[in-house]
């Protein structure tokens, strides 16, 4: 059986944009229920819990959700279009967190159901803020 208290899910398959989203979290006090997933059918699994966190209390919901675009498996239009099927999803706050500012991404994510778009900018502090600001605003 797979623990986890999870506040926020993060679905990003890239290491090293996961442990600097991780760190801006860290800093600005959110980090501590954090758990991640690196592609889309795993973060399908874990909010539905099924396959290996079919143990996972579903009544506990998330706070809000991270979830980058270019993923395997499943990209994340697909995991928003499956989370927002289910009406005992709605109210979890998605936040788009993706490199892609094409207006066709974010306009195809807002329609389907996303709560916020963060494009990754390529400067940490502005990374930071961008990150922080969306989650804080969800969580709070």
């Amino acid at each position: 059986m797979i623990d986890v208290t999870a506040e926020v899910l993060m679905v990003e398959d890239n290491i090293h944009d996961a442990e600097l989203t991780m760190l801006a979290l860290k800093k600005g006090g959110l980090d501590r229920y954090v758990f991640v997933v690196k592609d889309g059918a795993e973060a399908v699994d874990f909010i539905f819990a099924k396959g290996k966190y079919e143990q996972r209390q579903v009544s506990s919901k998330l706070k809000v959700i991270i979830l980058d675009l270019k993923l395997p498996k499943l990209d994340g239009f697909e995991v928003l279009e499956k989370m927002r099927a289910d009406k005992s999803f709605d109210t979890i706050p998605v936040v788009i967190h993706s490199s892609s500012a094409v207006e066709d991404d974010i306009k195809r994510a807002y329609e389907l159901g996303a709560n916020s778009y963060v494009v990754k900018p390529i400067d940490f502090a502005e990374h930071s803020r961008s990150i922080t600001s969306a989650v804080s605003y969800w969580i709070n």
